[in-house]
């Protein structure tokens, strides 16, 4: 299959084979809809998945695709280079200049019409996860925020994985992910090795203090900490050790 260059937690899934047909063809056909980049990403997959519907349904939404829109998306300086030579092929160059950032910020072409019925007599949506996996993605991508907090915790993790790529994703959103209590590790790092993500700094203490988070990701995050905030890590105890010996370091470090 064609390589896009690109990864995410939901692309990853999609590169391993381990999503099912019904997905694969929504997305195919345009109707699941992440950020720009990760959408094209999806059909240059998927234009030459095993399965001919699901193939002939990418090509065909890559045709659609609005054209002078996707040249100023192929400007970027992030796109990758296997990304830029699938559109060559195809005879589509980049533009002179790239558009600025936040017009990518939703996807290039959605052509998700109808949106499932969550259950009725659900003020609190916990019948959400009770929906077919293939409903839970839709609403996971053009959903309310109330729905996208209960689905990060659904317990497949292409779901959860399909909330952090929706377009509709805040930074406020993604910082009271890393304070849930049952929100999955997969999650926190997926959250941990997104650079825009972790700019913000409430993001990054959010990670460090929760006791999921991977050591990978929290020890490596740790180092942005105020000596405030290692000072409260020096003595918490639902984070794991390793971590409170570091945050003693760096704060005596600091004052020597």
């Amino acid at each position: 299959m064609p390589e896009p260059g690109f990864h995410s937690p939901l692309i990853d899934f999609f590169r391993r084979g381990e999503v099912a047909r019904d997905i694969r063809l929504l997305a195919a056909q345009g109707g699941l809809a992440p950020r720009a980049q990760e959408q094209l990403a999806l059909l240059v997959f998927l234009s030459d998945d095993p399965d001919r519907d699901v193939a002939r349904a990418a090509a065909a939404t890559l045709d659609a695709l609005p054209f002078d829109l996707l040249r100023a998306f192929l400007a970027r300086a992030d796109v990758p280079r296997e990304m830029k030579a699938f559109f060559a092929g195809l005879g589509i160059e980049p533009a002179d200049g790239p558009a600025t950032a936040s017009d990518f910020d939703e996807p290039l072409l959605d052509t998700l019409s109808e949106m499932p019925e969550e259950p009725r007599h659900d003020p609190d949506h916990t019948l959400l996860h009770m929906l077919p996996v293939l409903d839970k993605m839709k609403i996971a991508m053009k959903g309310t925020r109330e729905q996208r907090a209960q689905l990060v915790r659904d317990t497949n993790r292409l779901v959860s994985a399909a909330v952090l790529s929706s377009p509709k994703l805040s930074e406020s959103e993604v910082e009271s992910f890393t304070k849930m209590g049952n929100v999955s590790e997969d999650v926190l790092r997926a959250i941990g090795n997104n650079r825009a993500w972790l700019k913000n700094y409430s993001i990054v203490l959010g990670l460090c203090r929760h006791p999921k988070t991977p050591p990978t990701v929290s020890m490596r995050l740790t180092h942005r900490l105020t000596e405030k905030d290692l000072r409260v890590l020096m003595t918490d105890r639902n984070i794991q050790e390793g971590l409170r010996v570091l945050a003693r370091k760096l704060v005596t470090k600091g004052q020597g």
